[in-house]
């Protein structure tokens, strides 16, 4: 049986590679390829604005939710796939990082209630009873109807750490003199003398997330200086330089019944509500002025109801963006993790030259969210928000530093060390 199951999965990995044409095929990324499914999440038990990141052999539990707009429910199943650090699938057996079944049903499901939009709550926790990883590593969690997993519906990524090294992080200004008002450096220290490392240059690679993101990350950066079992990564190049961006515009459609800030009418418009925030201007050239937000993220709630997985209603939200005059050599979009941070149809803006303002629709669950606008230049696939956002080094951040190690002979790309670091109240002037 267990070499049935050997087999099956593996067949199931070299159709689904099959698909994967660069390192950021959308198949290893964060993707939702069915567009009945929307608000997918996936964050620790019990943290909702946390990061997919978790300890190996720990005690903590990754949970992913979803829900189906459909008037029936469809079974689902899972599976966990281990990748190597440049979210390639890695070339090891699923028997080498998993211990229990390679596909498992994903049986958690509730139909919505008392809303206008029908959809069916998707929930699993894991690790579990039926499946356990045995490796630290990048992982992608795949979910698929059951009985086609050639036909991917939701794709999450998520870490499990050995957290083997430590990491000691800060920030501050850029040494820069061009980017000193407008940009964060983050330096690092690992210390690695724990491991077995013999050759760090070849052996450890660095990597920089801000807020969480995938789109803009530093990625497989080399020590500057090494030695006494520590590794230190104090750039003087801009290759540990972000855009500090702005803090988040935000709104709030816990309720339908009251108007809060930044939302100018709520209105049912069958069969749906309705939802028209209060028409945004450019903050370019604007000061910085700090207020607590959500780093990009969002936050399902409800005011009028008790379980916001099921009770939340979907509505329309419209966004509107002025601009005397559309931007020329590329598309104005509306960013943040309620679109994974992705630049689609989905979020892309379109300009309405009769009242000189960038408009778009989207379709979203009940709750607090934060969001930017991005305006990003034809041929680009991610860009610093400053187009009609503005930068400032003063603003709040966070950056996840993920530390890889394969030595000569390792077969897989171990997370060795993993940290959170805040930019608030540490800033360095």
């Amino acid at each position: 049986m267990r070499l049935f199951l050997i087999i099956a999965f593996s067949l199931i990995i070299i159709s689904l590679s099959g698909q994967q044409s660069s390192t950021d095929s959308v198949l290893w990324s964060n993707h939702i390829f069915n567009p009945n499914i929307k608000t997918v999440q996936l964050y620790k038990e019990g943290w909702n604005l946390s990061y997919p990141v978790i300890k190996l052999n720990g005690n903590e539990k990754l949970i992913l939710h979803f829900d189906l707009l459909e008037e029936r429910p469809e079974s689902y199943d899972y599976a966990i796939i281990h990748c190597d650090k440049d979210w390639n699938k890695s070339d090891i057996f699923y028997t080498d990082y998993l211990d229990g079944f390679p596909e498992n049903p994903l049986e958690d499901y509730k139909a919505s209630f008392n809303t206008t939009v029908s959809y069916f709550h998707y929930s699993v926790s894991f690790p579990n009873e039926r499946v356990k990883i045995k490796i630290s590593g990048n992982y992608i969690l795949l979910v698929f109807p059951s009985g086609k997993p050639d036909q991917p519906s939701v794709s999450r990524r998520f870490i499990v750490t050995e957290d083997a090294a430590g990491i000691s992080v800060s920030t501050h200004r850029p040494m820069m003199t061009k980017s000193n008002n407008t940009h964060q450096q983050v330096d690092f220290t690992v210390n690695y003398k724990g491991l077995s490392i013999t050759d760090p240059v070849r052996e450890v690679f660095a990597f920089i997330l801000q807020n969480g993101r995938w789109d803009n990350a530093k990625r497989n950066l080399k020590p500057e200086f090494y030695g006494n079992g520590e590794l230190k990564y104090n750039s003087l190049s801009d290759k540990n330089i972000f855009a500090g961006g702005n803090e988040f515009r935000y709104f709030d459609i816990k309720s339908i019944r009251y108007q809060t800030e930044y939302v100018a009418k709520i209105e049912y418009l069958f069969p749906s509500y309705n939802v028209r925030l209060v028409t945004s201007g450019s903050r370019e050239f604007k000061p910085y002025f700090y207020w607590q937000d959500f780093n990009g993220k969002y936050y399902v709630a409800i005011q009028e109801g008790r379980k916001p997985e099921t009770d939340a209603d979907y509505v329309y939200v419209y966004f509107s963006l002025k601009s005397a005059e559309p931007v020329a050599g590329g598309n104005m979009y509306v960013s943040g993790a309620l679109n994974d941070w992705l630049y689609d149809k989905n979020n892309l803006m379109t300009y309405n030259q009769a009242i000189g303002e960038y408009e778009c629709t989207m379709l979203l669950k009940q709750g607090w969210y934060n969001y930017e606008y991005i305006f990003l230049k034809n041929g680009e696939r991610s860009a610093p928000p400053t187009e009609m956002e503005g930068s400032h080094y003063e603003t709040e951040n966070d950056y996840l530093v993920l530390i890889y190690f394969r030595s000569s002979r390792g077969r897989y790309d171990r997370v060795v060390g993993s940290v959170i670091h805040n930019t608030l109240n540490k800033m360095v002037n």
